[in-house]
C-alpha cells in the first residue's frame, strides 16, 4: 500500500481530467465553478480545520483529499452526486494504491456531503462538510452579464470574503462572509444557503464545537 496525499492527487493525471470534465458539465448547465479552484479551497479548508481542532494529522489528510475529489459525481449527473461521485474516488484511489481503510474513510466523507441526504458520520466527513458549504465567492461565478444572474450568481458574486474560524480552545467554528449588499441582500444569502447551514452546525457538533455565522461583522449565528 502507498501512502497517498492531498499532492498524490492533485497529480494524479486522471482526477485532473476528470475534474476538467465535471467543470465543463457543470459549466453547460449553468452552475457556478465546481472545478480546480473549487476543490483546493475545500481540500485546503478541510484540513486546515481538523489540524487547528487537534485532531489527527492523517485524518486531515484525508478530509483534504475528500475535499479534493467530493464534487466529481458532477460528471455524471447533478442529482446524487454524492453518491456517484465517492464511486468515482474509490477507483481513482484504489488505482493510487491507498490502503483501503482510507479509502473507505474518504469515499464515505464524500458520499455524505450532501446537504439534502448527507450526514456528518466522521472527523473526515464533518471537516469537508463544514469546507464545501463556505466556498461562496463571486470567483465562482461565471456569467459575465449581470443581467443573466440567478439567485445563486448574485449571491456568489455579491460575496468579497468567505472565511472558516477555527477556535480549538473555546470550541467554536465561525464562518464570517462580507457580503456587496448592494448586489444582494443578506436574507437571499439564507433563502440559499439555510439547508447548508444545518448540515454544517451538525458537522460542527460531531467534532464537538458550536457553528457561528458572522454577516459584514454582524453575529447571525
Amino acid at each position: 500500500m502507498k501512502l497517498v496525499t492531498l499532492d498524490t492527487v492533485r497529480e494524479n493525471h486522471s482526477v485532473r481530467d476528470y475534474l476538467e470534465k465535471t467543470d465543463r458539465c457543470m459549466i453547460s448547465m449553468g452552475y457556478t465553478e465546481h472545478g480546480v479552484r473549487h476543490a483546493g479551497i475545500v481540500a485546503e479548508g478541510a484540513r486546515s480545520i481538523l489540524i487547528k481542532l487537534g485532531r489527527d494529522r492523517r485524518q486531515a489528510e484525508l478530509a483534504a483529499i475528500a475535499g479534493y475529489l467530493h464534487d466529481l459525481g458532477n460528471l455524471i449527473n447533478r442529482e446524487n452526486h454524492a453518491l456517484t461521485g465517492s464511486s468515482i474516488a474509490r477507483d481513482l484511489l484504489e488505482d493510487m494504491g491507498m490502503a483501503s481503510t482510507e479509502v473507505a474513510d474518504v469515499v464515505a466523507a464524500i458520499g455524505h456531503h450532501q446537504e439534502e441526504n448527507g450526514d456528518p458520520m466522521s472527523d473526515v466527513s464533518s471537516a469537508l462538510i463544514l469546507a464545501d458549504k463556505i466556498d461562496v465567492h463571486r470567483g465562482r461565478v461565471r456569467k459575465r452579464n449581470k443581467m443573466d444572474f440567478d439567485t445563486h450568481d448574485r449571491v456568489n458574486y455579491s460575496a468579497e470574503r468567505s472565511v472558516v474560524q477555527v477556535s480549538k480552545k473555546r470550541k467554536m467554528i465561525r464562518y464570517e462572509l462580507t457580503i456587496d449588499t448592494k448586489l444582494s441582500q443578506v436574507m437571499e444569502y439564507f433563502e440559499i444557503f439555510m439547508s447548508r447551514m444545518v448540515i454544517a452546525r451538525r458537522a460542527a457538533a460531531f467534532l464537538g464545537c458550536s457553528l457561528g455565522l458572522v454577516i459584514n461583522g454582524a453575529k447571525m449565528l
